[in-house]
């Protein structure tokens, strides 16, 4: 599905913009060797950002869930990703990558030893050409054991082994379920399906996020006469769907075109949606 960051990237760390990958941690730093981490993800391109304040306020909720003291406000953030972004050319499509950090501390970090580093590298958009997806062995951790409700870098291991194992079988990325055996997602992507023209995806049960683009496409989807269930998945709802698809801040929504052994159309209603995603973004 592509590789995020190996283009031009620009750093703000301590105050300053520098050029390409900067060191900020070294053995002893918390962040580094207790994980304690967050990130978030915006998207810029064609001179927006959609929705970038909300990203950069989750990057905040997510620092504070690890126990750490954001010193900077979402308006700080964004105005700071503004300034990065105006470093690329104006045709550049980004990804606008804001993180926290704790300096130190053991065991729990030190709060008022928290760093942030923004991160704003080339990242071009993919074209909806389809991905394809097989079920995980792996499960999406409870929220009673994993921070669930922040996009945590701690729980990005198990992402990675949803996707290598996927890849390892042909695919290019996982269905994981939840601790009680139902969907909860794509490996990295908020799952959707289409049955009989109806929108469905899981509802929100904290094992995974609910994503500020999956919460974008079901508003617009509405919005413009959609019907959308959230509900408990089961797996099999998914195989016997007539569309499937992702959303996330990587490709936005993007079409699922195998799930195991069957092959799935690029659906009329997923491009419809990525449509009006894209119109919303840009007016």
């Amino acid at each position: 599905m592509g590789n995020v960051g190996s283009g031009k990237t620009w750093t703000y760390f301590d105050g300053e913009w520098s050029e390409g990958n900067p060191n900020t941690m070294g053995p002893r730093t918390h962040g580094f060797w207790l994980s304690s981490s967050v990130f978030d993800g915006a998207r810029a391109f064609d001179g927006v950002i959609p929705d970038l304040d909300l990203h950069c306020q989750r990057s905040i909720d997510s620092a504070r869930l690890l126990g750490m003291a954001p010193m900077l406000s979402a308006q700080e953030i964004a105005e700071l990703s503004w300034e990065g972004v105006a470093k690329f050319p104006a045709d550049a499509e980004l990804y606008v990558c804001p993180m926290f950090y704790a300096d130190s501390g053991f065991i729990a970090p030190d709060p008022s030893s928290t760093r942030f580093v923004l991160s704003i590298f080339d990242a071009p958009l993919p074209e909806p050409t389809g991905f394809s997806a097989c079920k995980s062995s792996f499960r999406r951790p409870a929220r009673d054991m994993a921070p669930t409700e922040a996009k945590a870098s701690c729980l990005y291991p198990n992402v990675g082994r949803c996707v290598t194992e996927a890849q390892g079988k042909g695919f290019d990325t996982a269905v994981v379920l939840d601790p009680n055996g139902n969907v909860a997602e794509f490996a990295y992507t908020n799952l959707f399906y289409v049955k009989d023209k109806v929108i469905y995806t899981p509802v929100p049960n904290d094992t995974f996020l609910n994503g500020i683009t999956r919460q974008r496409v079901i508003k617009l989807a509405r919005e413009n006469g959609f019907e959308v269930v959230e509900k408990s998945v089961k797996f099999e709802e998914v195989m016997a769907a007539d569309e499937v698809f992702g959303t996330g801040n990587y490709f936005k929504v993007g079409p699922c075109t195998k799930l195991e052994d069957r092959d799935l159309p690029i659906g009329d209603i997923t491009m419809q949606l990525r449509d009006l995603y894209f119109k919303w973004a840009k007016a």
